[in-house]
């Protein structure tokens, strides 16, 4: 069962007064993709067809990340009431497909396909904390909390199948290692700057991943704070083997705030130099 629906969320609470423009793109994208959750589900559940349990428990897991999605884009379309969030969403789906009726994994083991479900989760949980935390207006931030303490579960529901496959399949821990650092780096790959572009550039506008990827990404790099790496650094170690709170977790995390500080000036000075494309609607909200 969910955990909480959305009539539960007071949104007669939402304050326009309270509103960071530069959060507005970003909830309009993760909109989308928390809403293709369901294609998601359809695809683990092609790769575990003999696994009943996992089953259920991929269909639930979809249940939630579908209501994340519909709980973003009804706050997005209190933020910019012209914005019609179904209809983007119709966009997204017709333009970015993923293979629903795979027979295997496309990380080449069960195990691994569980480990890079967890590294989803570790960035969404920390992502939505991030900007729970950042942002003013009290309905988005009990919506990220909300979202975040669910993604928190779902890493913990995949973590758990995972150590069941891997005492089946044995993966070494550098395959382990080289499936997390994959998934992280596909961060930047056309699911979240296609959907960056659905959200907010109007239709005539041609897709440029660059241009939309610096777009998401040199806004939602600025609102991490070190605390979310380090516990989403922790969650990382912990799903390949290795100590989540060990002296190594301690400076690999310093090491990737370095990068992520070094990237969101790089992804800065590149939205700089080639901005957002116009759109047919913005924030409008007063």
């Amino acid at each position: 069962m969910k955990h909480w629906r959305i009539e539960q969320v007071k949104w007669d609470a939402f304050d326009p007064g309270r509103l960071d423009p530069e959060i507005i793109p970003l909830v309009k994208a993760a909109a989308m993709v928390e809403r293709n959750g369901d294609d998601y589900a359809l695809y683990l559940q092609s790769v575990f067809h003999d696994d009943p349990d996992f089953h259920q428990a991929a269909s639930h897991w979809a249940e939630e990340e579908v209501q994340h999605g519909d709980a973003l884009g009804k706050w997005a379309m209190l933020a910019d009431p012209a914005w019609d969030f179904e209809q983007a969403f119709a966009r997204y789906r017709a333009g970015y497909k993923i293979d629903i009726k795979a027979d295997a994994s496309i990380r080449g083991s069960r195990t691994g396909e569980l480990i890079a479900r967890c590294m989803v989760e570790t960035g969404t949980s920390s992502y939505y904390t991030a900007l729970g935390e950042a942002t003013e207006e009290p309905v988005l931030k009990e919506v990220c909390r909300l979202i975040a303490a669910d993604e928190y579960r779902h890493f913990k529901l995949f973590y758990d199948h995972m150590k069941r496959y891997l005492a089946r399949e044995k993966l070494s821990f550098p395959k382990r290692l080289r499936v997390a650092a994959g998934r992280i780096g596909e961060s930047e790959d056309d699911e979240l700057a296609f959907a960056f572009h659905c959200g907010n550039e109007d239709v005539s506008t041609p897709y440029d991943h660059d241009r939309c990827i610096a777009g998401y990404m040199g806004r939602a790099m600025h609102y991490y704070r070190f605390r979310h790496i380090e516990r989403g650094m922790g969650m990382v170690f912990k799903s390949v083997g290795l100590d989540p709170r060990g002296r190594l977790s301690a400076l690999t995390a310093r090491g990737a705030w370095r990068l992520l500080t070094w990237r969101r000036n790089r992804y800065a000075a590149q939205l700089a130099r080639k901005p957002l494309a116009p759109a047919a609607s913005r924030p409008v909200a007063a």
